[in-house]
């Protein structure tokens, strides 16, 4: 655990380039659909939104997550450090409890309307693939970057857990976003503990009752126990519509119309209802 403290940027930037290189050339090789829209010029907004993502965070928070768990390990706040637990279960636990914490906020994110306004950046992407996992407005990071700060002082993990928790939700966005063909056997196996492409690629349909569903990003379990899990898509994952429904064109592909959506007036589709 202690690697993981000392060498935290080396191992984010390790995991996060090999899982983007893998998934990217298995997109290539099996991918899952027809893209809607050229890869580049999405790829070139999708990444544009990240580079901002990261430099906001940079010039906001003097420390991140990980500071805060040090913090909080040094005060004696939080659960794991009122509880004596060995390192290895406090890890365990941890993962799990932060992997929940994040279920929550994604189901507010779809909830509550001023963070549907910054979430929905994330959804009008009208093709998902690799890229989709890591496409989120800045000012919804900044929200993300505070939630998860508190759900740190809550929970009160060690570093090399928060550390290792991230590095699994970055990883597993990537994977779970990816335009990839997965065996169905496969598949089945997988999402019985995690979020696999197909069970993801559900929640970004522009049918209501499909986009709310399946929140989770790593464990599958939460959406099964609270009553948000939803097989497959109605129209079938090659039949399926990505995006919102009243953005069905090229301006989600766009990195200054993404930066200032949030910002226009509320749209809704006749057919739908929903945005």
């Amino acid at each position: 655990m202690v690697f993981f403290e000392t060498n935290e940027v080396a191992v984010r930037i390790c995991v996060f380039a090999s899982i983007f290189i893998l998934m990217a050339l298995l997109e290539t090789i099996f991918p899952r659909r027809q893209r809607v829209l050229p890869r580049t010029r999405r790829w070139l907004t999708n990444w544009g939104l990240v580079i901002i993502d990261a430099l906001t965070l940079r010039v906001v928070f003097p420390i991140l997550a990980v500071g805060v768990a040090v913090i909080a390990s040094q005060k004696g706040w939080g659960l794991f450090n009122i509880l004596a637990l060995p390192l290895w279960l406090e890890i365990t636990l941890a993962v799990v409890l932060l992997d929940l914490l994040i279920y929550a906020q994604h189901v507010l994110s779809h909830k509550v309307p001023l963070l549907w306004r910054l979430h929905k950046v994330h959804h009008v992407d009208r093709d998902i693939d690799v890229t989709t996992g890591a496409r989120f407005h800045p000012l919804e990071i900044l929200f993300s970057m505070v939630y998860k700060m508190l759900c740190v002082l809550l929970v009160g993990p060690a570093a090399a857990a928060v550390i290792l928790f991230e590095v699994i939700l970055n990883g597993s966005a990537m994977f779970n976003h990816a335009n990839v063909r997965l065996p169905k056997k496969l598949d089945a196996l997988l999402r019985s503990v995690i979020i696999t492409p197909d069970m993801h690629r559900v929640h970004h349909s522009v049918i209501a009752g499909e986009t709310d569903s399946n929140y989770g990003f790593f464990l599958s379990c939460w959406d099964r126990w609270f009553g948000t899990y939803v097989e497959e898509p109605r129209d079938g994952h090659d039949g399926m519509t990505i995006g919102l429904a009243v953005y069905q064109d090229n301006r989600p592909a766009s990195l200054w119309w993404s930066l200032l959506l949030p910002f226009k007036p509320v749209r809704r589709s006749r057919v739908t209802g929903n945005e």
